[in-house]
């Protein structure tokens, strides 16, 4: 023989060395530490942690207040992990946490009022753990028992079914039993519980069984994916032999065979991997100069350095932390501290399994084989080179007003606090800038000392900016006679201050309203929204005269349309004059009424018959449309009335 295959993936998954590493830790921490059940499928890993102290037992019953148990990686029943609680009895759940994901899987699924389908072996202890999470889910060994049940009763193809799978079900097993139960029933979600690792491993495989005369497997008997394994070779090879040791193997085994393959189980020690590959190769013969198990093992992977990014995927997300591939022997994760600074953000609110996900590395562990990754301090990184580049560019960022801060306020620029002087804020001096709390501003940042963490910025020279685009804009195309709708900014005695964007126009009094008005303060606020048109405009000066009176209203055109000379109408007496009293006769059109005219006889002022706001009947004796001005008259509705008394004293 020439070669050895060794499969890239043999040996433990990040889930059972997961599991190992944390039953080592406790170890070390407690001295009354148990395991309940074999911690993994694998005798050589269980020996040793008793070994360490960490006793085994199958019930847990046995277990006392203050004592530490270890979960084992495939899970156990939701009423023995309650139970344990009960006890007081303090768990290390070394759950896998792809196994984890698959119980609340089910537990929703009950909780949606759904049937929860779990493809799987019926009596492995991962799958009888998953089923515990609800009252009656359903195990199917293949796609003959979903089609049994689905013959049984055909009111079950109505059923809302959720279907799972176990972690190292086959693929092909598992596709096969879904794709019935998606084609015969009317309300199906699948979701592909099989393990990331698990498929690599089988899938790999498959391809050196089908290329190799014998194909070795090497795992513990009572382990499933094991199992499978061998099962999946055996179609692709026709000579696959399981064992659980180096010590099985006999030099009759590789007689005539120029090529053999090496894989091993998820639960397989890679020391074990190596005393086999080993041993194979003394009794093949290897080639001379053929690379050791170490070097092909190590050549796989890459090296993890702290303070390196590092982009990796997504494998699995439990509450407190994120697992993640990142092609390293080392097995990564996150913690939800190092995901986010949101405390009441969820982790599966911010990755998804499968997501790739650049990190930071925050610490390398080779001898216990983890690594510490941070998505928070990579994010804060990137802000900072952000941040540095906004200054040199001149960019608008945007940010939240955070708080109010001694000469000014802070903003939130993507977790940065940046600080922004009273007199850069935009804000009238003297204003009260608490009043900005909460709102989204946008800003320009102008000085940055990333060794003292000070970043500076400037809301006011955003909005000059903006505030100047505008005004060139509206001098660019402002005309008499064009319409604006303009926001009111201040008021004074004789009218009032429009902004029609970026620039201001006064609208005097006289236009505010077609009645006689005081005030400005009779018709409008300051921040009410008018509708203007420009009157006349000073581009030099930057002077705009507007008028907001609605001319298809105008009350001088209704007078002339309602009333003619010799008419009588109702008047209200508006002003009082030396010389007369001016009426309006209609709300915007006031006529003189001489103080000749207001009574029957000579008075000294007009006050001494008549008062502001009072109402009389008088008669049109003029009106001149060119000037817009109407003579009344009192007295010509009195003089018949004192002709009559002096006939009558005759």
């Amino acid at each position: 023989m020439s070669n050895v295959i060794l499969a890239e993936s043999a040996g433990f998954c990040y889930g059972v060395k997961r599991a190992v590493e944390l039953a080592q830790k406790t170890a070390g921490e407690c001295d009354h530490c148990w395991m309940l059940g074999d911690l993994i499928h694998n005798t050589h890993v269980v020996e040793d942690l008793a070994s360490r102290g960490i006793r085994k037992t199958e019930d847990p019953a046995a277990l006392k207040a203050g004592d530490t148990v270890v979960i084992r990686s495939h899970g156990e029943l939701k009423s023995v992990l309650d139970s344990l609680a009960e006890q007081s009895v303090n768990c290390v759940n070394a759950t896998c946490p792809n196994v984890m994901r698959i119980q609340k899987l089910v537990a929703e699924a009950e909780q949606e009022g759904r049937q929860a389908v779990i493809i799987g072996e019926p009596h492995h202890p991962e799958v009888v753990g998953v089923a515990s999470w609800c009252r009656n889910a359903l195990i199917f060994d293949g796609p003959d028992a979903v089609q049994m049940w689905l013959d049984e009763d055909p009111k079950n193809r109505e059923i809302p079914v959720t279907v799972v799978s176990q972690t190292t079900c086959i693929r092909k097993l598992f596709e096969t039993s879904w794709k019935i139960l998606k084609k015969e029933c009317t309300n199906v979600k699948i979701f592909d519980t099989i393990c990331l690792a698990t498929h690599k491993r089988q899938t790999e495989a498959a391809e050196i069984a089908g290329k190799v005369d014998v194909m070795v497997v090497v795992g513990d008997r009572k382990s499933a994916n094991t199992k499978h394994l061998t099962e999946i070779c055996m179609k692709r090879c026709p000579h696959v032999l399981q064992i659980e040791s180096a010590d099985e193997l006999s030099p009759d085994v590789f007689t005539e065979c120029s090529v053999a393959g090496l894989t091993g189980g998820a639960s397989t020690p890679a020391g074990i991997i190596k005393e086999v590959y080993a041993t194979m190769s003394e009794e093949i013969k290897v080639a001379e100069g053929m690379e050791s198990f170490e070097e092909l093992l190590n050549q796989s992977f890459k090296t993890l350095n702290t303070g390196e990014k590092v982009t990796g995927t997504v494998l699995a997300i439990n509450p407190t932390e994120v697992l993640v591939d990142v092609g390293a022997k080392q097995y990564a994760y996150i913690k939800m501290s190092e995901l986010t600074d949101d405390p009441t953000a969820k982790p599966e609110d911010i990755v998804k399994v499968g997501d790739e996900i650049e990190t930071y590395i925050v610490r390398v562990n080779d001898v216990e084989g983890y690594a510490e990754l941070s998505k928070k301090r990579l994010d804060a990184v990137k802000v900072w080179e952000n941040i540095e580049t906004a200054v040199e560019e001149k960019t608008v960022l945007e940010g939240t007003v955070t708080e109010e801060n001694k000469g000014g306020i802070v903003v939130s620029v993507k977790g940065v606090r940046v600080f922004v002087p009273a007199s850069q804020s935009g804000m009238p001096r003297g204003a009260d800038l608490s009043e900005m709390k909460g709102q989204k501003v946008q800003l320009r940042i102008t000085e940055v000392n990333r060794a003292r963490r000070r970043v500076v910025g400037s809301i006011r020279s955003v909005a000059d900016e903006a505030r100047k685009a505008a005004q060139e804009a509206v001098w660019g195309s402002i005309e008499v006679g064009k319409h604006y709708t303009g926001t009111v900014k201040s008021m004074t005695s004789y009218g009032v201050f429009v902004d029609i964007g970026g620039v201001d126009g006064m609208v005097h009094i006289s236009e505010l309203s077609w009645s006689r008005i005081k005030t400005p303060a009779e018709v409008c606020k300051v921040g009410d929204t008018l509708d203007v048109y420009v009157i006349s405009f000073d581009a030099e000066k930057r002077k705009i005269s507007l008028g907001c009176k609605d001319h298809a209203t105008n009350p001088w055109e209704m007078f002339l349309n309602q009333y003619s000379v010799g008419d009588v109408a109702s008047v209200r007496i508006v002003k009082l004059m030396t010389f007369g009293a001016f009426a309006e006769v209609v709300p915007g059109v006031d006529g003189l009424i001489h103080i000749s005219q207001i009574a029957d006889r000579r008075i000294e002022k007009p006050e001494d018959v008549l008062s502001e706001g009072q109402v009389v009947e008088a008669k049109i004796t003029a009106v001149d449309e060119e000037k817009k001005k109407i003579s009344l008259s009192i007295r010509a509705l009195l003089a018949p009335a004192a002709e009559e008394v002096v006939e009558d004293a005759e």
